[in-house]
């Protein structure tokens, strides 16, 4: 039985949709974003009873510390613990993690 064509050119096509990196230098560099965007959540709800709603004002700046949303922030940990310990391979429309090659590793 032979695939129909259509579903292997749907195979070959690679994905429009741009790969996210929410990704920090470093993990000291991510966990400190990470302090200062629940720091400014937190902050910020507890502050509702003394200043009052203005107070949540400083929600949105934890947006900014997130690069997004708090899920976004932990995407960005897992990815930025992984970077270099996994590498991601796609062949015939099948996608995979594996380690890296220890000759791809010396290259760089």
């Amino acid at each position: 039985m032979r695939p129909e064509p259509a579903a292997k050119a749907r195979a070959a096509v690679p994905s429009a949709a741009p790969e996210r990196d929410f990704a920090s230098a470093s993990l000291p560099r991510h966990l400190a974003r990470g302090a200062l965007g629940f720091g400014l959540v937190g902050g910020a709800i507890a502050l509702v009873p003394v200043a009052g709603p203005v107070a949540l004002l400083a929600a949105p700046l934890a947006l900014i510390a997130f690069r997004g949303c708090p899920t976004c922030w932990m995407v960005g940990l897992a990815q930025t613990v992984s970077r270099g310990r996994l590498e991601r391979r796609c062949e015939d429309g099948v996608c995979t993690l594996a380690r890296p090659s220890p000759a791809a590793a010396a290259q760089e």
